[in-house]
Parts: C-alpha cells; sequence; structure tokens
C-alpha cells in the first residue's frame, strides 16, 4: 500500500512495527510468498509494458525501446532468473568440517536479514525501483520502497502497481521527499540500500550507523574510456555513444564520464564520434525521438554550469545546442578540457563527453588513479598487454573491455562500486545474498566426547589439545601415548 499522507516518524515508526509483526509471523519466509511475489512482478511488468513506457516517458522522455530493454527487460529477466534459481540459493550449503569438531556436520544457511528499506533514483526509475527489490523478496524479507520524487509518474505508478499484484501487507511503497525519506531513516533497519549520489549516500550512512543498520550504497563517480588507435574505431565510437547517450542521455551512474587517448589519435576518434552520433541523432539532435531529456530545471542548470567556464566552452568540437524550455541538450564532446576544471572534478551525470589527450597511453592509468575510484571503468583495445594492466591497475566497481555499460546485463558478475563509488554488490544471486545473512550451523551428537577439553587442565590435555588444533596425525598419536 502507499503511505503518503501525513508520513512523519511517528507515522514512519508504526509502518515498520507493523512489517516487523509480518516478518516474524514467517509469511515472508516460505518458499511459496517468494516465488508468488516474483511471479506477481513478473505479471505487472507483462501487463503493464505500455504503462510502465508512458510513465518513463513523461518522467525523462525515454525513447520507449530504452523504456522496454534497459528497465522492463532487465526486471523480467531478473525475476525469472529469480524464481527459476531460489529454490537452490535457499537451500543450506554443506561445508567441510575439521577434526576439531570431529564428529560433527556443517552448513551454511541462508536467511532473511528481516525489515528492509530501499531508497531508488530518478534517473531509472523502474528498473532501479524493482530490481532490489527482487533480491529482498526473494530472500524472504518484509520492504519498504522509497522511489525518487524527481520521477513522479513512475513513482506513482509503482504505487498503483504494487497495489494491484502484491502482498502489500508485506512489502510497502512510501512516496514522498526530504522530510519523508529522513522519517524513514530515523528508524531502524536491518539493512538499507540507497541508489543515488554520493552527498546523499552519507546521509544515508550516518542515519544507519546510529543502530549499526548494514547498508548497501550504489553511487557514482567519473567513469573512464581509455581508446587505443589500433582497433575497430566505429564499432568503438558506436559503443561509447550508446553507453553515454543511448543510456538515458547521460544520465546513468555508469556511463561514460570522459575519454583519454592520444593527442595523435584524438582527432580521428573526434570525427568518427561526430559521424556515429550524426547517424544516430541527425543533424539537429535536439529533434530526435531516440534520446531522453534532462530531468528536470534543476539539473539543466547544473548541467549547463559546467560549461559556464570559458576555458571550457570553447573545447566544444561538437554540440553545445541547448532548449531549456524542452530541458534538451545535445550530445557535446569537448577536447582538452583543463583538468582542474568543473566538468573534470564532479560526476557530470549528462550529455557533455570531454576527452582528454595523453603523449602515450599508458599515462591515462595515472590520471584515473589520481581521482576517486569509479563505478565503472571502460577499455578498448586490442593489445593484450594493455588490458592486462586496466584490469590489475585500475579499480572500479567494475572493467568492461570493448565496450561500455553491458556488465550490467550479465547477471553472473556482482555489479557495485568500491570506495567513493560504494559499498555492496547486487544483481543475480548477488542481490539474493544482499538481503540475506549466512548463518553458520555446527550439528553434533552426544558420542565422540573428548574429556581432554574439560578441567582439570594437565600438560597431557595441553600437548593434546595443541596436537588436535595444529600438529598432524603424527602430533596426536605422540600426545595420546604421553609422548613429549
Amino acid at each position: 500500500m502507499s503511505e503518503t499522507k501525513f508520513f512523519d516518524a511517528a507515522a514512519a515508526t508504526e509502518l515498520v512495527k507493523e512489517l516487523r509483526a509480518i516478518f516474524i509471523s514467517g509469511n515472508t519466509r516460505s518458499y511459496e510468498w517468494r516465488v508468488s511475489q516474483l511471479e506477481s512482478l513478473l505479471k505487472l511488468c507483462v501487463d503493464h509494458e505500455e504503462d510502465i513506457c508512458d510513465a518513463l516517458r513523461s518522467d525523462l522522455s525515454k525513447p520507449a525501446l530504452e523504456s522496454i530493454i534497459h528497465e522492463i527487460g532487465m526486471v523480467k529477466g531478473s525475476c525469472k532468473l529469480a524464481i527459476k534459481e531460489i529454490r537452490n540459493w535457499m537451500k543450506p550449503e554443506k561445508v567441510q568440517t575439521t577434526i576439531t569438531s570431529f564428529p560433527s556436520t556443517a552448513a551454511i544457511v541462508p536467511e532473511p536479514l528481516g525489515v528492509v528499506l530501499i531508497i531508488s533514483p530518478w534517473n531509472y526509475p523502474f528498473f532501479l525501483s524493482l530490481d532490489p527489490v527482487i533480491g529482498a523478496i526473494a530472500a524472504g524479507n518484509a520492504v519498504v520502497l522509497k522511489p525518487s520524487e524527481i520521477s513522479p509518474a513512475t513513482s506513482s505508478l509503482i504505487v498503483k502497481l504494487f497495489e494491484k499484484y502484491l502482498d502489500t501487507s508485506a512489502v510497502k511503497v512510501v512516496e514522498g521527499a526530504i522530510p519523508e525519506t529522513n522519517a524513514l531513516l530515523e528508524q531502524k533497519w536491518d539493512k538499507i540500500f540507497y541508489t543515488g549520489n554520493g552527498r546523499v549516500g552519507r546521509i544515508v550512512m550516518a542515519a544507519a550507523a546510529k543502530h549499526l543498520t548494514p547498508v548497501i550504497l550504489e553511487l557514482g563517480g567519473k567513469t573512464p574510456v581509455v581508446v587505443d588507435s589500433k582497433i575497430n574505431l566505429q564499432v568503438a565510437c558506436r559503443r561509447i555513444i550508446s553507453g553515454k547517450w543511448g543510456g538515458n542521455n547521460g544520465q546513468a551512474c555508469v556511463a561514460p564520464d570522459y575519454i583519454i587517448t592520444t593527442k595523435e589519435f584524438a582527432p580521428k576518434l573526434v570525427e568518427s564520434l561526430k559521424q556515429e552520433l550524426e547517424r544516430f541523432y541527425g543533424k539537429n539532435p535536439l529533434e530526435s525521438k531516440d534520446i531522453s531529456r534532462i530531468v528536470n530545471a534543476n539539473h539543466f542548470n547544473r548541467v549547463t554550469k559546467l560549461l559556464d567556464d570559458d576555458e571550457v566552452s570553447s573545447k566544444i568540437v561538437h554540440g553545445g545546442q541547448k532548449d531549456k524550455t524542452k530541458l534538451q541538450i545535445a550530445p557535446t564532446i569537448l577536447l582538452d578540457v583543463p583538468r582542474d576544471s568543473l566538468i573534470m572534478t564532479e560526476e557530470i551525470f549528462g550529455p557533455l563527453l570531454p576527452i582528454i589527450t595523453v603523449d602515450k597511453l599508458e599515462d591515462s592509468f595515472e590520471i584515473v588513479n589520481s581521482g576517486t575510484k569509479p563505478l565503472a571503468a571502460y577499455l578498448f583495445s586490442n593489445n593484450k598487454k594493455l588490458k592486462e594492466q586496466f584490469v590489475a591497475c585500475i579499480s572500479a566497481g567494475g572493467v568492461v573491455i570493448n565496450d561500455t555499460t553491458i556488465h550490467l546485463a550479465v547477471s553472473t558478475l556482482p555489479f557495485g562500486g568500491v570506495g567513493e563509488s560504494g559499498m555492496g554488490a547486487y544483481h543475480g544471486k548477488f542481490s539474493f545474498d544482499a538481503f540475506s545473512h549466512k548463518k553458520a550451523v555446527l550439528y553434533r551428537s552426544f558420542v565422540g566426547d573428548v574429556p581432554m577439553r574439560y578441567p582439570p587442565y594437565t600438560d597431557g590435555k595441553l600437548r593434546f589439545l595443541k596436537a588436535l588444533l595444529g600438529g598432524g596425525i603424527l602430533e596426536l598419536i605422540r600426545a595420546l601415548l604421553g609422548w613429549s
């Protein structure tokens, strides 16, 4: 159900109390409940594809293809995988024991954490709301989802669809802005999952620390793209464009933030990017129906401010057109912007793409590593040694060689940040694990009791226990025989 009327700290406290009672009752723990909710989420996506596309078009002017593939399709894929695998995920994992506990058996038992809070962003407001919810439900938790108020059409639709399809006694949505979020953050949760920027991430983490609540923070950063010269340039440019402008017009946490290439190769790269951009979006990209708009006036002003510096705006080599009334900014390429400019120190999160040049490509490693660790890093190269160096030397949430952003679609890979780009990971089974506690369980019988573990302590018992804990079979025999 939607909890929107007069939602303050008292209402949040009551909400958590209700959910904790539901969780304690055991309703959410059963395999049947989990699968039924996941199947309902899948049906929700199938039945309301057009409604979801309309909401995303209202919030972001998102093209239908991007909505269906990047948002609805990703949610459907996550649901199908969880439905298929959840019985295996729920099974205790048998593990070996040691001679110390002989005779015994042991298992790692996944159990739900309890009542969890998920705070989702505005840029992929359907996918990034439902994907962590899938993990939380699959793991058997009661859930509160707080969607972003900056994407109101999608937020409102999620409320309506959850009420229609899900068990609203255990899965709830709270709409609202900062006051409602603060009211939620005052409560004690068993986990908080937040996707967004680092500034709010710090607020979430500080609130969680008061209750020693664990958090997953999916943040962002300045995602680099390092481009070598001996490559298929057309394919590389298409994949860069797809990851940058074909992913919500640059408003994505894993979108390419800047390119590094050599001074010698930069002109060819720029020319190829221009050609492919014109093929994709035409001579006037502001008229294209295949590119999202900026989400609102505040973000439009934030992005345009990055170009206010004369030393930056003079570096535009393609694009730069803007239409404030329609909140549109054309794909824009800049060459050799100052390294200390705002556009190179803040995450862009928009359609601007600076290109930094170096004498030799290996110099790019120092540039990337001089900043905070990004959520993703991309390299285009056929050089085996360079690829190995990139993977070994660049610390990032994820690395992709010869493509961009596509690692999000690989459910066997964890998705998450490192350092200031976030903590924790999800997708596929990693989502189930993110909302589960791995409980250690050891089973013993009453046979095989070892008297040496009990007082009164003697030198003989000490020798035996030392041999049992740290020695081999010969040392154990010597201790049993009383040999020193």
